[in-house]
């Protein structure tokens, strides 16, 4: 199955960072046969109260030279650290997907002395496995992700705020609600509301403009975050521009892709996972011989990180395979539906990277959301296919594309 990886890449222009992906199976113990027939309803990520900030801890500090040396076997990424980054953990309040207030953490990245007010990035990570909690952004770890990827994009002058998601850092006892679009966003959206009231208490000298990067799980938690902001938080915190990237944003028509697929697919444990995640937020209560069939109904029950086959056919139980197919299962449908973050009109300017050749998350995915948008009326979103790209060679072209996108606004 897919593990998180960090690319690497060479080349000259302007920012290697990335993000990862990475995949992972999950699943959910459930008893009770499936027998609703109305549409399921997840109570509702509510916004918390205003004041979201907890506590902040200090990390360190790193000069330019520490920060490229993290990078060095990137070449010539190191020379665009110019400032030192002071990284700092925060604690914050959100909602978890049954609305109950729960702290969670992040880190914020400040560039050091930097002469005017700078923007802020919204960074969303990619897909972290249960037992890759440290790569999570507030350890900050030589084996995170985000030495490679947000120091050298906070050190180039921008405040990077960079939530661990539910089920990470200070809230790793609760089940990351993997491809959950709500929690997702909202988690996101109220790390980066404690990120701007952290900058005020310590004077740190940001202006109004925002933008949201992503990619794989962190791309469909950009589009996301991207919906709920111009929704809820149009006034306080204006989207700039977003970049997502390859990242899940029609799932209903994801999930009949998986069902209705012949070949072999990589990627079938993450999707056990979204299951789960499915099952559990929207209560749809099925036992595991549902979806699955043997032996693997029983492996996963037992182990949900266990092994998978290739074959959808293989995999997944026939009843649960046609119910997708046919729209016949509402409770089913409407999670899936629910988590559709395709179809919306956005006011601000949004890229949407994707490979053609992804295999992983198939490149229908931001041909769709591009088109939706388009039909809506929405003038300033653009669609960038990177040109037999898969989902890792991708990484990237996307990572400079992006940046390159957000420095023109």
């Amino acid at each position: 199955m897919l593990k998180s990886f960090v690319s690497r890449f060479s080349g000259p222009g302007l920012l290697l960072w990335l993000l990862v992906l990475g995949g992972a199976p999950g699943c959910k113990s459930n008893s009770p046969e499936p027998g609703a027939t109305t549409a399921p309803t997840a109570p509702p990520v509510a916004p918390p109260p205003a004041a979201m900030l907890v506590g902040s801890s200090l990390i360190g500090e790193y000069t330019p030279a520490q920060l490229a040396a993290r990078v060095s076997d990137i070449p010539l990424v190191g020379a665009l650290a110019r400032n030192s980054v002071r990284v700092y953990r925060l604690i914050y309040t959100t909602r978890n997907t049954d609305g109950q207030t729960i702290t969670a953490s992040g880190a914020v990245l400040v560039p050091v002395g930097a002469a005017a007010a700078v923007p802020v990035i919204s960074y969303q990570h990619g897909t972290l496995q249960p037992d890759e909690e440290t790569r999570a952004p507030s350890y900050y770890s030589s084996s995170s992700e985000i030495w490679s990827a947000v120091s050298v994009l906070a050190a180039t002058g921008y405040v990077v705020s960079a939530p661990d998601y539910i089920g990470y850092g200070a809230s790793k006892s609760l089940p990351h609600p993997y491809e959950h679009a709500a929690s997702l966003a909202s988690a996101s959206a109220d790390m980066l509301r404690a990120a701007r009231e952290f900058c005020a208490r310590e004077k740190v000298s940001v202006n109004q403009k925002n933008f949201l990067l992503g990619y794989s799980e962190g791309g469909y938690a950009t589009m996301a975050l991207h919906r709920l902001l111009e929704e809820k938080y149009a006034t306080e915190l204006p989207v700039t521009a977003s970049a997502p990237g390859a990242g899940a944003y029609h799932k209903s028509a994801f999930a009949k892709y998986i069902m209705g697929s012949t070949q072999p697919l990589n990627f079938l444990s993450t999707y056990v996972w979204v299951l789960r995640t499915y099952d559990r937020v929207y209560q749809l209560n099925r036992p595991f011989n549902y979806y699955y069939q043997e032996p693997y109904a029983t492996g996963l029950q037992a182990d949900p990180f266990s092994a998978v086959p290739r074959q959808a056919a293989e995999l997944f139980a026939p009843g649960f395979r046609q119910a997708v197919l046919t729209d016949s299962d509402a409770p089913l449908t409407a999670s899936l539906r629910a988590n559709d973050v395709y179809d919306w009109l956005p006011r601000a300017p949004v890229a949407l990277f994707h490979g053609t050749a992804d295999d992983y998350v198939p490149y229908f995915n931001s041909e769709d959301a591009y088109r939706a948008m388009r039909a809506r009326g929405a003038t300033q979103v653009e669609l960038r296919p990177i040109q037999g790209g898969t989902h890792f060679t991708s990484a990237a072209p996307y990572t400079l594309s992006a940046y390159a996108f957000i420095s023109q606004f």
